[in-house]
């Protein structure tokens, strides 16, 4: 009976595993029948989103250098750290990407594209390291903070449906830093007597706002 019990076991083990080979034999002919997506073209989203988030990344990292050894403030000084070397890593992968996509990195924003991606103009970028280390202070999260929004405006074309995954995933990864690195800008800058962000400095041509006004 034992001997019949042992041989009964094997033979429902022997059946087991080969239903699972089977099951994993279906699984990679399903997978190899689907179409490898090939790497984005020119004026795809993901290119395009690479494209500009390698400027706007590369004016972040400035900003914050610019601002880090001029800081009295020890919790600025690690939200700048963290944003040079998290933003650092993020433009090597997407340079990266366009290397493997066979893509140029292509020319700057025009003032107007960047004043749409929040950044900073030439003016606010070096008032960082010419106003008084205090006013640089808030003048600095300002600027970050519109330029944070101008980031999560930025990656919603590229969490949809249809994205290549790394993407999406690098979209959702800044998305998610960057709300958290707005509230711990707005909480400081509150502390620090500021006000709410600058709004964009007037393109050429322009009316000037009232606010602008002197």
């Amino acid at each position: 009976m034992n001997a019949e019990m042992s041989a009964r076991a094997e033979r429902l083990r022997f059946l087991g595993l080969g239903g699972l080979l089977l099951a994993l034999l279906a699984t990679g002919m399903l997978a190899l029948s689907r179409p490898v997506p090939g790497p984005p073209v020119a004026g795809s989203p993901e290119v395009t989103f690479t494209t500009m988030m390698i400027s706007h990344h590369a004016q972040a990292v400035e900003m914050a250098e610019r601002v880090r050894p001029r800081s009295s403030q020890r919790t600025l000084r690690s939200l700048a750290l963290d944003i040079a070397l998290s933003q650092r890593e993020q433009l090597r992968t997407m340079h990266g990407w366009l290397t493997l996509w066979g893509q140029p990195e292509g020319p700057p924003p025009t003032p107007e594209h960047a004043r749409m991606m929040g950044m900073a103009t030439p003016a606010e970028l070096a008032s960082l390291q010419t106003l008084p280390v205090p006013e640089a202070e808030r003048t600095f999260l300002r600027l970050m903070i519109r330029h944070h929004q101008g980031a999560l405006e930025m990656v919603r074309p590229v969490l949809g449906p249809g994205i290549h995954p790394e993407v999406a995933r690098l979209a959702r990864q800044i998305a998610a830093t960057q709300r958290g690195e707005i509230q711990t800008m707005e909480a400081l800058l509150a502390r620090l007597g500021g006000t709410e962000p600058s709004p964009p400095e007037p393109l050429p041509g322009e009316p000037v706002p009232s606010e602008h006004r002197h």
